[in-house]
Parts: C-alpha cells; sequence; structure tokens
C-alpha cells in the first residue's frame, strides 16, 4: 500500500505514521498544512513550520502547503495538497492521526473520496490512556508544546510526556475530567525522537508565550538534527487496535 500521511508533527499523526509502517505500507510522503490562522479548525499550528526538520529526521518527504486557515475554505487547500501528493508520489491512500474529531474526520474522508485515495484511522475511537501508554512504551519523545486548559500551566510547557507525565494526566483527568491524550483541545504535542526517526531532535533555543495562567505555547526558536545514540527502542508492535 502506497499512502501519504496528513502530518502535525504531534504524537497522533506521528504515531499514525508509526502503524503504517508496521504494516510494512510505504509511506511516501507526508503532507502538513500551515495555517495563517492559530484558530484553525482543522489543522495545527504551534511550531508546524518545525515539521520539516521531523521530516527529515523520520526519512520520508514533506508537502508543505499554506491555508489561510479560514472555515470551510482551508479544505480546498487540503484538497490541492493532496491532490499534489496523488500526482508526485503515486499514493493511493491517506494516513491521519485522528481520534475523536468527527469535523476533521469526515471532512478528509469526504475530499479524499472526491479525490479517489482511500483513509485510514488506525487511532479513531481507540482509549486514549491505553494509546498515550503504548507511545510512551514505543519510545516516543514527546513534549508537550501547548496547554489550553485548567489544571494545566507554564510548567508543563516543554514536559516529556513520560510515565510520571501520564501519571499527572491521570490524575487531572479523574479530578476535573481532562482527556489524558488532550483530544479535548487541552494541550498540543510536538514529537522529538522515536522508532521511525533516523536522527532525533534537539531544542536549541525556545520561550514561553503565556495569553493567561492557563493558556499559551513553547514557541521553538531553534532545533537541531542530532545522531542516535543509545539502544535501539521501538520494536514493540502496535496494540491498540486491538483493544476495546
Amino acid at each position: 500500500m502506497n499512502v501519504g500521511a496528513l502530518f502535525s508533527g504531534g504524537k497522533d499523526s506521528v504515531f499514525a505514521v508509526y502503524w503504517a509502517i508496521q504494516q510494512a505500507w510505504d509511506v511516501r510522503c507526508l503532507v502538513t498544512l500551515v495555517s495563517d490562522n492559530p484558530e484553525s479548525y482543522m489543522f495545527h499550528t504551534p511550531n508546524v513550520e518545525l515539521t520539516r526538520m521531523q521530516s527529515k529526521a523520520i526519512g520520508i518527504p514533506q508537502i508543505l502547503h499554506k491555508t489561510r486557515g479560514e472555515k470551510e475554505k482551508e479544505l480546498e487547500d487540503l484538497k490541492a495538497a493532496l491532490c499534489k501528493a496523488k500526482t508526485e508520489y503515486n499514493i493511493t491512500g491517506l494516513m491521519v492521526g485522528a481520534i475523536a474529531s468527527d469535523y476533521q474526520q469526515e471532512r478528509v474522508n469526504r475530499i479524499c473520496e472526491e479525490i479517489g485515495l482511500k483513509t485510514f484511522a488506525p487511532l479513531w475511537h481507540k482509549r486514549q490512556g491505553l494509546l498515550l501508554q503504548e507511545m510512551i512504551e514505543c519510545g516516543f519523545e514527546i513534549i508537550i508544546q501547548s496547554i489550553a486548559a485548567e489544571g494545566l500551566d507554564k510548567r508543563w510547557l516543554g514536559r516529556i510526556i513520560d510515565q510520571r507525565c501520564y501519571s499527572d494526566l491521570e490524575r487531572l483527568h479523574r479530578r476535573i475530567d481532562l482527556h489524558i491524550a488532550g483530544e479535548g483541545g487541552e494541550f498540543e504535542s510536538f514529537v522529538l525522537d522515536g522508532p521511525i526517526f533516523r536522527k532525533r531532535l534537539a531544542i536549541v533555543k525556545s520561550d514561553m508565550v503565556m495569553e493567561s495562567n492557563c493558556i499559551g505555547y513553547l514557541k521553538i526558536f531553534e532545533i537541531q538534527l542530532l545522531p542516535k545514540t543509545g539502544t535501539k527502542t521501538g520494536d514493540t508492535l502496535f496494540k491498540s487496535s486491538k483493544q476495546p
């Protein structure tokens, strides 16, 4: 199967690529929409321009496509980007990292059907806590790059999502019903390393931008590609598709 991947640089889109590679599918390109609108209904915006570094680290070429981020009109930009991916990379399907957003999933499905692409959403309606645990176990290095929820503050920005972080998210879920995987928009993530990365990313210069006590983001100014060292990680197969 020759596929492209709708790619934001966050944990879910990266894990969808990982899933496809585990199936021995040929992920031929990453498709990223760069929105001028930070309130885009469809696309992640924090540090999205740095996905080009992830593309280099993973070793999969990328299509970067600009959009003004206007509601519904941004779908035409997505369609143009996917048509380009289909023409240039001969893809027959699209991987998406959607978990629960009907708004996004329905629109991506419709566009893909219009241009003759199959859609694959391996994370769709999976248990969010189980997925996040699996990402940690597989060796993905994920940081929180933006927050927008009560219970979170600037101390969470740049924090690596490890087992301790997961436990803290779980406590917030029990106490205030915060989504463990941030699916309610509570936080967005950025992946620095993982089993599909040929090189790892290191943040060299960044700053916290806070709009309120619980809303803010990590602005990354400089990031480096570094050789991978240490023990190989990530041989664990994707298991969540088999779980309720």
